[in-house]
C-alpha cells in the first residue's frame, strides 16, 4: 500500500513542477516577445555600405588636405620668421650706424663753431 501512496505523491509533485515550468515558460515567452520588439535588424543594405565607404573616403581626403594645408602654413610661417630675423638684424645695423653718425655729427658740430668763430667765417 505504500507504493500507491508514494506514486500519488510523486505524481502530484511532478504535476506541480510541470505547472511551475509552464508558468515560467509563459513568463519567459512574454519577456522574449518584449525583447524582440527592441531588437535591431542586423541586415545591411549595399547602399548603406557605399555611403559609409564614401563618407570614410571624404574624411580621409579632408584629413590629407588639412595636413597639406598645415604643411604649407608651416612653410610660410618659417619663411616669415626668417624674414623677420633678417629685417631685425638690418634694423639693428641701421640703428647702430645711426648712433655712430649722430656722435660724429655732434663732434663735428662742437668743433665747427669754434673754428668758424676763430676764423671769422660768419661775417664782419
Amino acid at each position: 500500500m505504500s507504493e500507491p501512496i508514494q506514486l500519488g505523491q510523486i505524481l502530484l509533485k511532478t504535476m506541480r513542477d510541470i505547472k511551475k515550468c509552464m508558468e515560467r515558460a509563459k513568463m519567459s515567452c512574454a519577456k522574449s516577445q518584449n525583447q524582440q520588439a527592441w531588437r535591431f535588424d542586423r541586415r545591411v543594405n549595399l547602399s548603406v555600405l557605399i555611403q559609409l565607404a564614401f563618407l570614410a573616403s571624404l574624411i580621409v581626403g579632408s584629413w590629407i588636405n588639412l595636413q597639406c594645408q598645415l604643411d604649407l602654413l608651416q612653410h610660410d610661417v618659417t619663411t616669415l620668421l626668417e624674414s623677420q630675423n633678417s629685417f631685425q638684424q638690418k634694423l639693428e645695423s641701421l640703428s647702430a650706424k645711426s648712433i655712430t653718425y649722430e656722435y660724429r655729427l655732434r663732434a663735428i658740430e662742437k668743433h665747427i663753431p669754434k673754428v668758424d668763430i676763430a676764423e671769422g667765417c660768419f661775417g664782419p
